[in-house]
């Protein structure tokens, strides 16, 4: 194969690893049509809820809108909140560090944006592999946090199948890290484990113990 196709073929692969939740990662996952779209207060209240408070207060946000994510709070602190939607009927709140929020929230909500008008899952992601490759995404250079705290959360795993709120968690994208070298099983089912074992978006996920209830926001 020439190493342009496989140069293309693995920014697919980590373009579509680095769009969906880590709870649910995986190559396909998500579906084409149009988002439900809330209140603004009350997206933003549910962006908000992905961290606690002393993170996500002081956090831009980013709702989305009919003609996708839009900035609808200045942030101080470099963290980004918004809520994905990666299926139909789901919402995903997210807050990324300043990496993050540069490179996997970027391509999240480029991913998000041309399912909900409608592009087939498989075309969308070719379409964020081909930013990637030209430079107009980029994937991170160094580790990068997101916090999935929100009790509020409506996940829906790789099959389709609603899970709700799955666990209050942390995701530390770290390139090339393996589980093994953690000490860590292979599984789900503890406390932490590795998705994308040994590859350049590997991703730490770490179960913490308590979710993040949201807090109402006045309306603008």
């Amino acid at each position: 194969m020439p190493t342009r196709s496989r140069t293309t073929s693995a920014l697919l692969l980590l373009a579509v690893v680095a769009a969906v939740p880590a709870h649910a990662q995986s190559a396909g996952s998500g579906e084409p049509g149009a988002r439900s779209l809330l209140p603004q207060a009350e997206e933003i209240a549910l962006a908000r809820s992905a961290a606690t408070a002393d993170v996500s207060d002081s956090a831009a946000v980013w709702i989305f809108t009919a003609r996708g994510y839009e900035l609808a709070v200045r942030g101080a602190n470099g963290v980004s909140c918004l809520v994905s939607r990666d299926w139909l009927a789901s919402l995903e709140p997210i807050c990324y560090d300043p990496e993050g929020a540069a490179t996997i929230m970027r391509i999240g909500m480029r991913r998000n944006q041309l399912l909900h008008e409608g592009v087939p899952v498989a075309e969308a992601d070719r379409r964020i592999a081909q930013a990637i490759a030209e430079g107009e995404l980029r994937l991170p250079a160094r580790p990068a946090l997101a916090y999935m705290f929100s009790s509020a959360q409506r996940l829906i795993s790789p099959d389709g199948r609603p899970v709700g709120a799955w666990h209050p968690h942390l995701m530390l994208y770290y390139p090339y890290l393996t589980a093994a070298g953690l000490g860590l099983g292979g599984g789900a089912g503890g406390a932490a484990f590795v998705s994308g074992d040994a590859t350049p978006l590997s991703v730490l996920i770490v179960k913490v113990g308590e979710f993040v209830e949201p807090r109402p926001v006045a309306s603008r």
